[in-house]
């Protein structure tokens, strides 16, 4: 599958440049607006250059830390839930990746998880904590194949770099609009440095592009961002069910992130595309098909009910089945193996679902652990929390009123 992983880097050059240029573009109307001189356009676009240039390096060399950060993703150990860790070494070995991501885990309900990061040696990937609590083992595992996937196919130097600059054109025209909105109380005449009255009229023309240009500006990134990268999804898919050889577990685990109607409230506009489902679904944001990153929940879990065997050739016959038209969807080399690799069987060891008040309990248990919390069970039964501020000695058991050493924990 080098095709992939070439096809990929390709489109990170495309997005780059292309994501350059409009925000050069950008920077010379807004100089041109904002300095009235015909040299306001030249130093907007020096200006934006420098700009692009800064972006670029921080994409590169910060982008997945920025990404983790804004999304309140939060670095853990195996002790914190072994089960995902083994879970992500079990796919990593999968994936014959020879490094370890690193694990993080975001603290909200909502189940959700993207990976993030410029090449695998410095990969990551992050669920958060409502995933882990909602799903099984086999339903984890897919997820998290679909997450190794993004990174062996290099998706995520991608979705990085699409990231950053598209969150930073959003701002800048924003920026650029709220100014003129804040200055709108000056003089209702457009003053640009002369009288005649065709000069004056050129300037007015070059205002309201400016205005258009910034409106537009996002809207024609977002739209180049969701173009190149709707693929990806479907790809990632099928690469997991290489590794997993279980399609199930992924198909129940995308059900049950889409059936959700909790809100994950650090995903943004920038973040929601890296994200396994579309998070902003609860938000109130109706995203249309055409420019949505994510294809349907529905449609991707039919394909992957449709698999029969764990290869690329049969995902794509699937995808097609469902398509109802041949629709390539993998490149050529993916295709050419025709070797028959059998799904696995249902293990029937899943875990019992638990009722809402276990898994709630359990989810405030494990985000209290990600935010450092100690835990401290007495002979009588009863689990005390202690948050990561609390420095006294003892602690008294409210129910049995016995002490407690805190630092025996």
């Amino acid at each position: 599958m080098w095709e992939i992983i070439q096809a990929n880097k390709t489109k990170s050059w495309i997005l780059f440049i292309l994501m350059g240029l409009c925000l050069i573009l950008l920077g010379y109307i807004i100089g041109r607006v904002t300095l009235e001189e015909e040299a306001g356009g030249i130093l907007g676009i020096f200006i934006a250059g420098i700009i692009w240039f800064i972006l670029s390096l921080i994409s590169y060399f910060s982008g997945d830390s920025i990404i983790l950060a804004v999304s309140g993703a939060k670095e853990v150990t195996p002790d914190v839930h072994p089960q995902l860790f083994n879970v992500v070494e079990e796919m990593k070995i999968a994936a014959s990746l020879p490094f370890m991501p690193k694990v993080y885990i975001i603290n909200e309900a909502a189940p959700n998880a993207f990976a993030t990061g410029r090449k695998p040696e410095k990969s990551s990937i992050a669920v958060t904590a409502g995933l882990l609590n909602m799903m099984n083992r086999n339903e984890l595992q897919g997820v998290i194949a679909h997450e190794m996937s993004h990174i062996i196919n290099r998706d995520v130097l991608f979705m990085t770099f699409a990231g950053i600059m598209l969150g930073s054109i959003v701002l800048i025209a924003d920026i650029f609009l709220r100014g003129l909105w804040h200055s709108s109380s000056r003089s209702s005449r457009v003053r640009f440095g002369g009288s005649s009255n065709d000069k004056g009229q050129l300037q007015v023309i070059i205002m309201i592009i400016a205005i258009v240009f910034a409106i537009l500006a996002p809207i024609i990134a977002r739209l180049i961002y969701f173009a190149i990268s709707r693929k990806r999804e479907y790809l990632a898919d099928a690469s997991a069910i290489r590794l997993t050889r279980y399609p199930e577990g992924l198909a129940s685990a995308l059900e049950k992130i889409s059936g959700t109607n909790l809100d994950l409230v650090s995903a943004n506009k920038v973040t929601a595309p890296m994200y396994i489902v579309n998070p902003l679904k609860g938000k109130g944001l109706k995203i249309a098909d055409l420019t949505s990153t994510h294809p349907p929940i529905s449609e991707r879990v039919k394909i992957l009910r449709n698999i029969t065997s764990a290869t690329y050739l049969n995902y794509q016959q699937a995808f097609s089945t469902i398509k109802g038209k041949a629709t390539p969807i993998l490149p050529p080399s993916g295709l050419r193996d025709n070797k028959d690799i059998p799904l696995l069987s249902p293990t029937g060891t899943e875990e019992k679902s638990q009722d809402s008040k276990t898994s709630m309990r359990n989810l405030g248990d494990l985000m209290r652990t990600v935010n450092g919390y100690a835990f401290l069970t007495c002979l009588c039964g009863l689990k005390i929390k202690l948050p990561p501020t609390f420095k006294e000695p003892k602690v008294k058991c409210p129910k049995c009123q016995r002490l407690l050493d805190s630092k025996a924990i």
